[in-house]
This record gives structure tokens, sequence and C-alpha cells, in this order.
């Protein structure tokens, strides 16, 4: 029977990246995706690498900026192997801050700038929104669709074997450690397996992964006038993100509804209505798209990675929304812990061992 170094349960941007980065160490990988590829939380995403958030937990927030800071090189190194075109933006955010958020927060975050009517006007000369004082946040955004087929691209590329529509159900355990797993179709062999199944990561036995789905709807127009947006505009009520094909995206909920991933007209309707508030030019563009993705989210908001209780089961999951953001460096990371060196960074945060598991 064929065996693998590693096996990877969830085919998800952290998989995808993953298993490259494992690749890159010389470790033969298997990753099983239960549906398609990169088509669940990942291709719902907003892109957006927001390593500065008022809403991100004290504790992830050095490895958010450390992953954010990773980009330029992670996307240059898949457009390479894959040979696709990955729209990675740098045109900054516009946030709007609410009442409760302080200012502060983002003092000492290189680039930031409180920003006078004046300024931001001069910055995005479209935008209505006089509630709220502004700062300007020197953040990229990425597509994260293109940043998922490229992934699954450069995978390929490397020698990563993929079985899709297959789903993991159980992590098979011989003689006190990790052997393998077993899929709704078959088994297979290898004395490593990390979860990176998503908000699906607590339903794969013998561990119970206290990770849930978090729906998030979102919809995308088009049709505006061209370079009505250039920034990422942030807000307390919806968020604009721009892409480079005259798309832009406006989202999200956040919203306790298990594994319903159906849109609501009267939420979308209400998103977009914010949206023109904000930016009337809209107006004159359509509505494309609308969709909704499942966040893996976990009880105190903080991914779950490293080793379990169990010799050579490792997990990595429960990225919330920062999925798209955090996957560099939870690659990295993850591979330094699979392969035994020390990481670079603490994670004594994130163990699963703060769930007893």
């Amino acid at each position: 029977m064929k065996t693998w170094d590693a096996i990877i349960a969830g085919g998800g941007i952290i998989g995808l990246s993953l298993a490259i980065a494992l690749r890159k160490r010389g470790a033969t990988v298997l990753l099983i995706e239960r549906g398609q590829p990169g088509r669940e939380a990942s291709h719902a995403a907003a892109g957006m690498l927001a390593n500065c958030d008022s809403e991100t937990p004290p504790a992830l927030r050095q490895l958010a900026a450390a992953s954010a800071a990773m980009y330029p090189e992670f996307v240059l190194e898949l457009q390479d192997e894959s040979g696709d075109h990955i729209d990675l933006r740098d045109h900054g955010t516009i946030l709007f801050l609410s009442p409760e958020p302080k200012p502060h927060l983002y003092d000492e975050q290189v680039g930031a700038e409180s920003l006078t009517p004046a300024r931001l006007r001069q910055l995005e000369p479209g935008l209505h929104e006089e509630r709220y004082p502004a700062v300007y946040l020197k953040e990229r955004s990425v597509d994260p669709r293109a940043l998922v087929a490229a992934a699954l691209k450069a995978a390929k590329h490397r020698g990563v074997d993929i079985s899709s529509g297959t789903e993991v159900k159980e992590v098979l355990v011989a003689n006190g450690r990790t052997s393998g797993v077993r899929t709704d179709r078959t088994s297979y062999s290898s004395a490593v397996v990390v979860n990176c199944a998503g908000a699906w990561a607590g339903q794969i036995a013998p561990h119970q992964f206290p990770t849930r789905p978090v729906k998030g709807q979102m919809l995308a127009v088009v049709g505006a006038a061209h370079g009505v947006l250039k920034h990422v505009v942030r807000s307390p009520d919806v968020y604009l993100v721009p892409r480079g094909d005259g798309r832009i995206l406006i989202g999200a909920t956040v919203e306790e509804a298990g594994y319903d991933k159906r849109t609501d007209p009267a939420t979308i309707q209400r998103m977009h209505q914010a949206a023109l508030r904000i930016l009337p030019a809209l107006s004159q563009a359509r509505v494309h798209d609308a969709w909704a993705g499942l966040r893996p989210g976990t009880p105190d908001n903080l991914p779950i990675l490293g080793e379990t209780s169990t010799p050579g089961y490792f997990v990595a999951t429960g990225h919330f929304r920062d999925g798209i953001l955090l996957a560099p460096v939870t690659a990295h990371v993850m591979g330094q812990v699979i392969s035994g060196a020390k990481p670079d960074y603490d994670m004594s945060a994130f163990s699963a061992a703060r769930f007893c598991i």
C-alpha cells in the first residue's frame, strides 16, 4: 500500500499552502478534500489583508503582522509556479472608526494616517461618510479565488497528490500514534496527518475540535465607472473591496447559522444599500453575484495550531475571518512544527491543549 510522509485533510488555502511548504521540505504529501479544493471559505472570502484590526485578538496580532509582511513573496512564488496572475493590491485601506475602537490601536502601525476631510476627499473623492473619523492604513488586499487557483496549480506542480470529493472521517491510530486516515471510500497510510478541514475540522474522529461554521454573506457589483474606488473601505456598517477586473465586493455578515450557505435577499439588499450610502456612484453599477461562505470559528476566536495529544496528528484550523491573511505564516510555522523544528513564533496561545485535545 502506498504511503505518504504527510496527509492533509482539507483543500482550502491553509491546506494548500501547507502542502506546498511540506513539499519544499522534501515530504511526500496527499491532500484530501471533501469537495473541490478551494471552494469553501477560501472561495467566499473578501481577501482583505487587515493585519491591524480592532477585532483581531491581541494574541494573534504578531502572527497577523508577520503573515501580511510575507504576502508579496508568497504571491510572487505562487505566480511563478502556476503561471497565473494573482490580483494583489497595495493601495491601502480607508477605515471609518466606530465609537468603540480607539484610534490609538492604529498609532503604531506603519503607514497609519488620521484623515482630515480634505485628505479623505483627495484619496477617494466619491466617498460620502461623515459620521465617523477616518484612518488610512497601509494594507494590501488579494483576490482569494485567484490565489487559491494558483496555489492548487503550484501544489500539483510540486507533486502534491490530491484526492477530491472524498471526506476524511477518522484519523487512524496504531500503537499510540497516528497511522493514517479513513475516508468515506478507503484508507490511506501516513505517520503524519494534519487537520485543515476548516469549519468541518471537528467532525473528524477521534478528537472533537470546537470549530463551528460562522456564515458570511457577500455580494459583488460590476459596471461602476472606472476608478470609482481605489482603496479598500471598511466602515462599521459594511466594507468595500475593489478588484483589478472592475468588480467591487461588498460584505459581510457574521451569522451563527450552522452549515446553511443560502443567501438572504433582504440581507444582500441591506448591504447593497449601505454601500450606496458610502459610495453613491455605485448606483450606476449592477449586482453581479451574491454568495455565502462558512468561516471556521472557535470559542476564543483564535486558530488551533500545532500537534494534538495523539503523536503525529496535527491541526491547523479555526482561522475564522483571517484564513487568507494567515495562510503564509500558518504554512511556515506548521512546516516547522511538523518537521520538529522550533517555530519562529510563540504558538502556545493556539495550542489544541487549551481545549484539552
